[in-house]
């Protein structure tokens, strides 16, 4: 079985009531409880500056992590994001190179 291709159940408890509040904004809405966790899993595992932000003040009001781990947190995130940013620039920079001398004509 290859990583990545198994599929798991994630499972959590929360209260009667709040599991049928949950059910009826998602029929408005149009989704079921597996497409509204699996959207936000993503956004999560993709950065979504929304849900970053979202989680950052979950953590700040509840207390998950002292106020230097979130320090250290946010410069991390804003790192890669730079990161990120400067690869892409010379990727697209290579790109260019690449077709400029494969088609010296343009």
């Amino acid at each position: 079985m290859k990583y990545g291709k198994n599929e798991k159940r994630i499972l959590f408890y929360d209260t009667d009531k709040r599991h049928a509040e949950l059910k009826i904004k998602l029929e408005y809405d149009g989704m079921g409880q597996s497409e509204f966790f699996r959207a936000l899993v993503t956004g999560y595992l993709n950065e979504d500056e929304d849900i970053i932000n979202y989680v950052s003040v979950y953590k700040q009001k509840f207390g998950r992590q002292s106020k230097r781990q979130q320090a250290a947190v946010s410069k991390e995130r804003q790192g890669g994001m730079e990161q990120q940013a400067l690869f892409a620039e010379d990727e697209i920079e290579n790109i260019f190179s690449i077709i400029e001398k494969e088609n010296p004509d343009l």
